[in-house]
């Protein structure tokens, strides 16, 4: 595995491509773009780091070593691992598009490519998983609203009363919404404790259930819900 420094910030990509040169160019072209970038050469360590590891896009080439990018984009879909992946191949017929497309891509690129296209894809990617641009600093899901700027959080108009640790956790789960979070992610990029499971996994409960409480507590609808043994995710009900 290549991997690359990673800024909270930052966009996280993970290239899947078994071809050493084209893997380079695209590391090194994304991460003059300031993306942070992370290269796996087979479909096993693509499927181990995005089911490990949080990341914003998957760019998957079809033809790998032992199982192909169609079997592994499968096993995403069936984990629920809900990140866009843009399909990268020689391949160009009709037939493997709607193969590709049908296992659960988000869009499909034909090599050779040209650079700029692919970055206009993963803008436009990110735009919608995003659902689209919304205004500097809000992020929104249902009637909830989070002012990053303002520090301020609301639902269906009544302001939210959060603890610093609360707000944190609650814009990480908002930048991540209809995804899964796992307390490892939390760890990490919430506490800042490293990307191991500790001790912290009670505390990052007790903030939940607060977190819950506030949230959810007085309103019908509920936002945050648990999956068992994986993690947390915000999402509409029954979505």
């Amino acid at each position: 595995m290549q991997g690359s420094c990673r800024g909270l910030g930052q966009m996280q990509i993970l290239i899947v491509e078994d071809e050493k040169k084209i893997a380079h160019a695209l590391k090194k072209g994304l991460e003059a773009q300031e993306y942070s970038v992370t290269v796996a050469m087979t479909g096993e360590e693509a499927f181990f780091l995005a089911t490990t590891e949080r990341f914003d896009l998957l760019l998957l080439d079809i033809l790998l070593p032992g199982r192909s990018g169609i079997e592994i984009l499968k096993a995403f879909r069936e984990r629920n691992v809900t990140v866009p992946v843009v399909v990268l191949t020689s391949k160009d017929s009709v037939e493997d598009r709607v193969m590709g497309l049908d296992a659960g891509a988000d869009d499909y690129l034909v090599k050779p490519f040209a650079f700029p296209e692919l970055l206009a894809r993963i803008r436009a990617l990110t735009r919608r998983a995003r659902g689209g641009e919304e205004p500097q600093g809000l992020l929104k899901l249902e009637d909830l609203e989070l002012n990053v700027q303002s520090h301020s959080v609301s639902r269906s108009g009544q302001k939210l009363n959060l603890t610093l640790r609360e707000f944190d956790l609650l814009e990480y789960l908002l930048r991540h919404k209809g995804s899964v979070v796992s307390r490892e992610m939390l760890s990490r990029d919430v506490w800042n404790e490293g990307a191991r499971y500790t001790p912290l996994d009670n505390v990052i409960d007790v903030h939940i259930a607060h977190l819950r409480q506030k949230l959810d507590g007085p309103f019908g609808k509920k936002l945050l819900h648990t999956i068992r043994g994986v993690g947390f995710v915000l999402r509409e009900e029954g979505a």
